[in-house]
């Protein structure tokens, strides 16, 4: 596992909080290079809001804390 995968894995697991007050969660899929795959659970999972809290929320975060070209795809 590269430094990069290892701090996005971290990063994601210190999110998984708020996720978890809503009643949801998240699954890490895949981390390829910049591409990381995430399936969202429980209340998150069929929120329509799904998308503004991967692209907003998840996405912009790791942007900021890790490298700013990652990019996250939402997996059914």
């Amino acid at each position: 596992m590269s430094e990069q995968e290892t701090k996005i894995r971290e990063v994601l697991e210190e999110l998984r909080g708020a996720l978890q007050n809503d009643g949801g969660d998240l699954e890490i899929v895949a981390v390829d290079g910049l591409a990381v795959k995430l399936r969202l659970q429980g209340a998150c999972g069929c929120c329509p809001h799904a998308t503004m809290t991967i692209k907003n929320g998840l996405e912009r975060i790791l942007r900021e804390r890790v490298n700013p070209e990652i990019v996250i795809e939402r997996v059914m």
